[in-house]
């Protein structure tokens, strides 16, 4: 299908969502009546002469949550297949379709991702189909493709592959065509300026500092940046800024550093870098030596044309070092895509993140509304809506009903509908829905708070001070209850050994309190919250949690600081790298 043909199909789909949602839903219905897990709930769903209405399903299958999925996901993990001994017809538990793997989900909160059963479905690939390669094409139509500068420099990681006791393989989302050799894009890789050994590679640190070492040796061919998360190029500019010298150095040598001691990774940069490179080095050097940091991107890679990452949500306090980073050179936006379900498509995608806008794709899954109060941090009641009952400004959690085994799941993210794509909804994706009700702050809050909190710390110390990455926990042993705050500064070392600043910044704690937002206000000015605790952690402690959550079977692709810690095992890692506590 040709791109014209793709973005015609996305827009007429568009038109008519209320019709195509009701197809969608029928069709999931139809497909996967004899499933147990619905017919839990509607009982005589295996009868094919009967037709299940959304009122129907939506009356008699309560909303859902991982949890309520977990036995049935560890017994297909298990290898098992049906709930009992004696379940004669073997009903399938969430599918009737084969399973091919599990997906992990970010779990970055909790350091125990979940596990997301990615079943062979044929109504789902084709769902899939029109929104990955729909949003090709949109990014195609703003950046044709050039023959003469044809290389992407892609931080892309496949991670480790687990198996699960039945013997299936777990892995991330992303990582998935990466794994599959019969998979039809993996032609598509070829235009990566890393060769795969670096993307299959097993320490992260080093595939990142390789990705590099490649994207630099084919600096006059590179014609975009690509990470899936702005956090993921943060980094991988942090290892440039430390690094760049030892990377200078390879090129010049022909081939990677000792520390680069994956050998079939090693051989293969060693043929990327063709030999010995002192002009290209020499060139490389003088850029770095100006330590003009500012548009770096664009001169190291002069025909770059767009940069693509996920900057909205907890990747938005990102985006301004991007933009730093990035120079002249456009930020492209991503879509909304769930390790569940396609859910939106962005159209506009050089929009900044406040302005990214994504549309809603009626075929992808059956969606519901669960309306959602910012004031009171939480969804009002358990009554959904379909798209004919949502209203323009208001804020829900989304609920999906997928081709792949979830029936009315809450997905756990809040959006905001800010108009309508012809009849789709348009939605700005808002936060990360609270666990709890007991959540005195939300990631906005958070965010917002800390945006605040470093201009305050810059005009008041006098100095320009980077917060590199924040997070944030409360503390319910404490009486009352207390949140902790804690933050990574660059030179953070240096900087605090002087008493002064130290002082400054007990001054500046107040501002940051003062700005987390009506919910925390509430209840401090109640008193059922004591003072805020600041922490200062040691260079490096966000790392570790990193490392940590790899550890644990994150995906480093997929890993996301997380704002709001719930794990005490992660609160007390950061204990142990506290410096300074006001």
């Amino acid at each position: 299908m040709t791109d014209d043909a793709l973005l015609k199909q996305l827009e007429e789909s568009t038109k008519d969502f209320s019709r195509h949602q009701a197809e969608t839903l029928r069709s999931i219905l139809q497909h996967q009546r004899g499933v147990r897990y619905l017919q839990r709930h509607l009982p005589d769903a295996g009868d094919h002469n009967l037709l299940i209405d959304a009122a129907t399903f939506r009356r008699s299958v309560p909303l859902s949550c991982y949890d309520d999925y977990a036995d049935y996901i560890n017994q297909l993990a298990d290898g098992d297949k049906c709930t009992s001994d004696d379940d004669h017809d073997h009903r399938h538990l969430l599918s009737i379709d084969p399973l091919v793997c599990f997906f992990y989900s970010s779990g970055t909160s909790s350091m125990n991702p979940k596990l997301i059963p990615y079943f062979d479905s044929t109504l789902s690939k084709g769902a899939s189909h029109i929104a990955h390669q729909g949003s090709a094409a949109v990014l195609r139509k703003f950046f044709p493709p050039r023959p003469e500068v044809n290389k992407r420099l892609a931080f892309i990681y496949a991670d480790s592959i687990t198996t699960t006791k039945g013997g299936l393989k777990v892995m991330a989302a992303s990582s998935f065509p990466l794994h599959s050799s019969s998979n039809p894009n993996r032609s598509l890789f070829m235009s990566l300026s890393s060769p795969m050994e670096v993307i299959l590679g097993s320490n992260v640190e080093h595939q990142m500092y390789c990705h590099l070492l490649c994207g630099l040796r084919n600096s006059d061919s590179i014609d975009a940046i690509h990470v899936p998360y702005a956090i993921g190029l943060i980094k991988a500019m942090r290892v440039l800024e430390s690094k760049w010298k030892q990377l200078c150095d390879d090129i010049e040598k022909g081939f990677p550093c000792s520390v680069i001691n994956d050998v079939r990774m090693r051989d293969s940069v060693v043929e990327v870098l063709g030999g010995p490179q002192p002009d290209l080095s020499n060139r490389i050097r003088l850029i770095f030596e100006k330590k003009d940091w500012g548009g770096i991107l664009n001169k190291l890679w002069p025909n770059v044309r767009y940069i693509r990452s996920v900057a909205t949500g907890s990747m938005k306090q990102y985006y301004s070092k991007l933009k730093y980073y990035a120079g002249e050179v456009p930020l492209v936006g991503g879509d909304y895509f769930a390790s569940e379900c396609c859910v939106a498509i962005n159209l506009d995608i050089k929009q900044p993140p406040d302005l990214t806008r994504f549309v809603m794709l009626p075929t992808a899954a059956y969606f519901e509304f669960l309306p959602f109060d910012l004031a009171e941090n939480n969804v009002v009641g358990e009554e959904t809506v379909d798209v004919c009952g949502v209203e323009v400004g208001k804020m829900y959690e989304v609920v999906v009903t997928t081709y792949r085994g979830f029936y009315r799941y809450r997905l756990g993210d809040i959006v905001r509908v800010v108009g309508f794509y012809n009849s789709s909804p348009l939605l700005e994706f808002v936060m990360r829905a609270p666990k709890t009700s007991y959540e005195i702050v939300t990631e906005g809050d958070l965010m917002a708070a800390m945006e605040n909190f470093q201009l305050v710390l810059r005009n008041t110390m006098g100095m320009a001070i980077e917060i590199l990455e924040f997070t944030s926990s409360v503390d319910f042993g404490s009486s009352p209850k207390r949140l902790k705050i804690f933050i990574e500064v660059k030179d953070c070392d240096m900087i605090f050994q002087d008493k002064l600043q130290e002082s400054n910044l007990r001054k500046c704690c107040s501002a940051l309190e003062d700005s987390l937002g009506s919910i925390y206000k509430v209840q401090r000015n109640k008193g059922e919250i004591s003072p805020l605790s600041l922490s200062v952690l040691k260079c490096g402690s966000f790392d570790r949690l990193l490392k940590l959550a790899i550890e644990n079977g994150t995906p480093a692709s997929q890993y996301k600081p997380p704002k709001i810690i719930r794990n005490p095992s992660i609160v007390d890692v950061l204990e142990e790298n506290v410096i300074l506590t006001i």
